[in-house]
């Protein structure tokens, strides 16, 4: 019993730590938005400090009952696959509601639905119960996981692993036109509908002579962090771990200085994308194996190393579509155009580039400067949106020098400049 009272103490002791920290980063992004942009946004906007309460209030309840203790290893796994199973049945059903009402030969939309919406109550009844534990066996995974992979503290987790379910905020990005800069990155409430999102970024475009996105996002690092309803485990362990990883960064300089320049956000959201990875990956490999994606398969042989017979008679097979290697082009030729101050080419090239991408199987909205400096930051893999931006490449030498996922931490977490990185993997 001491125990127990010692560790639920301990556990609160860092949520109302972190939580503080959080919300009096005056420089922490999504707390400190241009004020410029925020004249179109006050009314859109997502109440982060109100959000943040409610899961506290939630998440001490659950830790003072810790039902998880109570089941067996094998239980716990089955509770998180029986939460994944309803999600995608909720996911069906509310989908099937969505097409009756979307269809002009359904009369009676209401009767129509009536057994539908029933069944969705009874669903949502569920998961307001099985939710809750599904997070907490999920969240003491995590925590296993990375206190075996050498960081925790004393054997203690710090901060302990906090997340809450829930549909996070979109958030609206604002980049200069002349140069690819996250200026702004403003969170919306969730409800919001495409052409809302088009009809906030032509104003904010308009008036200010920026360029704005509104981008989806799969997780937000408060305490508790926010992380969307899926029904992927591989996303989900991976998701979880990578919010958890900015709290661990929030206590060391460099998650204190996230927002202090771009690299250092680059520096952020690469580490956490990195490490995320390893940490869900192990999560999945330990508690559910069934779902381990399979290694790479061995690279076709070419005609070039192919037998000359077989060579001969079979056409080569045209390459398959690299996503990652054409949206680096891109961004290499838009910075290079943006460079030149040829912003209006530059704006073009991308919509030409966003509808090569599309008819790829790629269905990107909008293709912009916000877009990049967004995505940008996540250089955890080599291309993609970063382009030629050394800072990825910096971060993943480093891990590649570390001979382990906490000597990477332990080595990154305490800078506060890019430089420092720099120094450390000899790019200076």
């Amino acid at each position: 019993m001491p125990g127990m009272i010692f560790r639920r103490t301990f556990r609160l002791t860092f949520v109302v730590l972190l939580l503080v920290i959080l919300l009096n980063a005056s420089d922490f992004a999504i707390f400190d938005p241009s004020q410029r942009v925020r004249e179109f946004t006050r009314a859109l906007e997502f109440d982060y400090v109100n959000w943040t309460l409610q899961a506290l209030v939630t998440k001490l309840s659950q830790g003072a009952l810790s039902a998880s203790r109570y089941l067996p290893e094998a239980a716990q796994k089955q509770v998180v696959l029986d939460y994944l199973d309803l999600v995608r049945q909720m996911q069906s059903a509310e989908a099937s509601l969505n097409q009756i009402y979307s269809d002009p030969n359904v009369v009676d939309k209401e009767s129509t639905s009536l057994e539908l919406r029933q069944q969705i109550q009874r669903f949502h009844r569920r998961s307001d119960l099985l939710e809750p534990l599904a997070e907490e066996i999920l969240e003491n995974q995590v925590s296993q996981i990375a206190a075996e992979l050498g960081l925790a503290l004393g054997g203690q987790i710090l901060p302990p692993v906090l997340y809450h379910t829930t549909q996070p905020p979109d958030a609206l990005i604002v980049s200069p036109r002349d140069t690819i800069r996250q200026e702004a990155n403003i969170s919306l409430t969730p409800e919001l509908s495409v052409d809302q999102f088009q009809e906030l970024e032509e104003k904010v475009d308009a008036a200010l002579d920026v360029s704005s996105l509104v981008v989806g996002i799969g997780g937000v690092g408060l305490y508790p962090t926010m992380v969307m309803r899926t029904t992927d485990p591989n996303w989900l362990a991976e998701v979880v771990a990578h919010e958890w990883i900015h709290n661990y960064l929030t206590l060391r300089p460099l998650g204190i200085t996230y927002a202090n320049n771009p690299e250092l956000r680059t520096m952020n959201e690469t580490v956490a994308a990195i490490a995320g990875k390893e940490i869900g990956r192990a999560v999945i490999e330990r508690f559910y194996p069934q779902f381990l994606p399979p290694p790479p398969s061995e690279a076709t042989p070419t005609p070039e190393s192919a037998p000359e017979s077989e060579a001969e008679s079979e056409p080569p097979s045209p390459p398959p579509f690299d996503f990652l290697k054409e949206m680096r082009e891109t961004r290499v030729n838009v910075d290079r155009l943006l460079a030149d101050g040829k912003i209006e080419q530059a704006e073009t090239y991308m919509e030409l580039r966003r509808r090569f991408l599309w008819d790829n199987g790629y269905q990107i909205r909008k293709l912009n400067q916000a877009y990049f400096a967004f995505h940008g930051a996540y250089a955890d893999q080599p291309g993609g949106a970063a382009g030629d931006d050394p800072v990825g490449e910096a971060v993943r030498a480093l891990r590649v020098q570390s001979t382990s996922l906490a000597d990477f931490l332990d080595r990154i977490a305490w800078m506060w400049s890019f430089d420092q990185l720099k120094s450390a993997v000899g790019q200076e």
